[in-house]
Parts: structure tokens; C-alpha cells; sequence
């Protein structure tokens, strides 16, 4: 089995569980990046309680899911986006997101994950890595 975006198998995961009205899903293997993308989600209210099971070789996460998630998939390629250009967002609110104040857009900047509403607030750009909506 090829597993190449373990990130983007996570959130195709999640959202496969999400559509079948599952309670929870088993992710693996796990990572960083995984997790850091878990809790931004946890923190706008997407997820639930999510735990690192270790099993010895790459780790599962175990996520409670809420019933909130439409669709949620990486962005390839990872574009760099300047804090100028998250405050003036609607080019990549737009592309990414169904309307005006719907969803997150999830980012890796020099201060960890963040959603793009806290990459604004703490006045900061990266990369995109997700969304969520």
C-alpha cells in the first residue's frame, strides 16, 4: 500500500467517517503535522476529543467526530501566503471556501498550525496546508 500525503489520507479519513455519520475514526499512521492540523480543527469546533494511541510502529489517532464537517482536503501545491495577502484574502477565501465567514483555512507559519483567522490576529503568514468547511 502507497501512502505518500499521510495529511491528505487523514483528512480524506475524516471526512469518508464524517459522510458515513460515524461517532469516531481511526487515523494512522500518525504525525506531527496530523496533530498540530487536529487541534486548529478541535479549536474552531470541527472535532471532538482527539488521542495518540502508540502501537509500536507509526502511531494512530483516535478522533470523536461532531458531525460539522462538509469537506475537508489539503492544498497542492503548498502556496506561501504573505500576511497582506491573508488580510486581503477573498483570492484564496474564495477559492478554497463556499462562502464569506464559512470554514478555515489551516496554515504552517513560523509560529506552529494555525487557522488563517489566527495567522491574522497574531500577524503572521505561511503555507497553506487545508481547509475545512
Amino acid at each position: 500500500m502507497v501512502m505518500l500525503d499521510t495529511l491528505a489520507n487523514a483528512l480524506a479519513a475524516i471526512q469518508n467517517a464524517e459522510m458515513r455519520a460515524k461517532s469516531e475514526v481511526l487515523i494512522w499512521p500518525a504525525s506531527k503535522l496530523i496533530i498540530n492540523v487536529l487541534r486548529v480543527m478541535q479549536r474552531e469546533g470541527y472535532i471532538g476529543e482527539f488521542e495518540y494511541i502508540d502501537d509500536g510502529r507509526w502511531g494512530k489517532i483516535k478522533v470523536q467526530l461532531l458531525g460539522r464537517i462538509n469537506k475537508a482536503r489539503v492544498i497542492k501545491p503548498r502556496f506561501p501566503v504573505k500576511l497582506k495577502e491573508l488580510e486581503e484574502m477573498p483570492h484564496w477565501l474564495r477559492k478554497y471556501l463556499p462562502a464569506y465567514n464559512i470554514g478555515i483555512l489551516i496554515l504552517s507559519t513560523p509560529l506552529g498550525v494555525l487557522s488563517h483567522k489566527e495567522a491574522i490576529e497574531k500577524r503572521t503568514g505561511g503555507v497553506l496546508l487545508a481547509y475545512v468547511y
